[in-house]
């Protein structure tokens, strides 16, 4: 094959570099050709393809830095400032004065912007707000703000350019692990384009947002991340989207080692919905959930599989109310009574709170779906109900709730 050519091109000495480089074992190789055969073996992990590399890196490190030159174009150095007058002895002038920073990212191609919430807000306190958006190789470009949602600290903003960059490759944080590669791109303390590398280090965090309220399932990192990287983009090894950087842990304020990071699949659904309606807008049967991990705990003291969602309080008032969802309890002796299950919205399979969501966020207000419950989570026990939705401000409006609702849309 032509792979194979252009490999026996290459000397004995030129074959055990890439060999190394990549960490595969040719001891017992003892001729050119064995050495060849070795390296078309282990192609997939190599990714060589017949061209030398001339950088002296490994096959590791070639990656990184391949990654970083796909993701850096389309990560946004975030400035908000306004104009005020100057007066130097007898002259004025008008000044931009920064009020804040931070860092965002690409989104799509029709120039919406992605970044924290907490990086625009003095912007909303001002009468004339300047907000600017730097990509790489491009001059500042001004930016309106489509739209924020300080509970989950995402804000929207969009900026007009013919010369837009590709946006950012959007990955799934549903399947992540713990150990995972990841990578930081941002611009820590105005410095643009910083990469820093680091690991999964914990799933299912819970921090508390700007809007007081706090965001569940967040990823810990330990890659490094310091005051201007919120906003930014938290990549996997293959340069997809699994998060967006907006806090650290640190007594002294620098990264010490513990970041934390909104999951994308929050992400991409509070963005989508602030471009499309300009906020968030939560169809909602009424009800809060217990998270994945809750449930898998469940599975494991009960010895049976529970492929779905258990509510665990239903809001008074709500359509979960009036359809008859009820949630699991926990009783003062740390034992659990059992509630419903919902396995499927209109016929579609709801394995995990992502799936319901998913199956929910597409509903409007007022639309009616077919819920499938396991009663007691019991399969024996399966029943189809009819639940008429509405939003999470109409019945926080309405003083059913005591916050906005719905664990299962955090």
């Amino acid at each position: 094959s032509r792979e194979l050519e252009k490999l026996s091109r290459l000397s004995v000495t030129e074959l055990k570099s890439l060999l190394d480089q990549n960490d595969i074992d040719y001891r017992d190789c003892l001729e050119k050709r064995d050495l060849v055969d070795r390296l078309v073996e282990n192609k997939d992990r190599t990714g060589y393809y017949g061209e030398k590399n001339d950088s002296g890196l490994s096959h590791e490190e070639n990656r990184v830095v391949n990654t970083f030159k796909r993701a850096s174009p389309s990560v946004a150095f975030i400035s908000v400032g306004q104009v005020q007058t100057v007066q130097r002895g007898f002259s004025t002038s008008q000044q931009d004065v920064p009020t804040g920073s931070g860092s965002g990212f690409l989104w799509d191609k029709s120039g919406n912007v992605v970044t924290n919430f907490h990086v625009i807000a003095s912007a909303l306190k001002m009468r004339d707000p300047k907000i600017k958006v730097k990509l790489q190789g491009m001059p500042p470009l001004p930016a309106t703000i489509v739209g924020y949602e300080p509970e989950k600290d995402i804000a929207v903003l969009r900026v007009s350019s013919r010369r837009l960059p590709e946006p950012i490759h959007v990955g799934a944080s549903s399947n992540l692990q713990v150990g995972q590669s990841v990578l930081a791109v941002g611009c820590p303390f105005g410095l643009d384009y910083t990469l820093t590398k680091g690991i999964v280090s914990a799933l299912g965090r819970e921090v508390k947002g700007v809007g007081g309220r706090p965001i569940k399932d967040c990823i810990q990192s330990d890659a490094a991340i310091n005051p201007g990287n919120s906003g930014g983009p938290l990549l996997d090894s293959r340069g997809r989207l699994i998060g967006v950087n907006m806090a650290i842990y640190s007594p002294s304020g620098a990264s010490a080692g513990i970041g934390f990071s909104i999951p994308v699949d929050t992400v991409r659904r509070v963005v989508n919905q602030i471009i499309r309606y300009g906020k968030v807008v939560r169809p909602s049967l009424g009800l809060n959930v217990a998270n994945d991990a809750f449930v898998r705990s469940v599975e494991v003291q009960l010895r049976k599989e529970l492929k779905g969602v258990m509510p665990v309080e239903v809001v008074k008032g709500s359509p979960a109310e009036k359809a008859g969802i009820t949630g699991t309890l926990m009783r003062s002796d740390g034992s659990i009574e059992l509630g419903d299950l919902i396995t499927q919205v209109n016929g579609e399979n709801v394995e995990s709170v992502e799936d319901l969501l998913c199956q929910l966020e597409t509903k409007k207000d007022g639309e009616y779906v077919t819920v499938t419950l396991w009663r007691k989570c019991n399969q024996r026990l399966t029943e189809r109900i009819r639940v008429k939705l509405t939003t999470s401000d109409k019945l926080i409006g309405g003083g059913g709730a005591r916050k906005p609702v719905g664990s299962a849309f955090e």
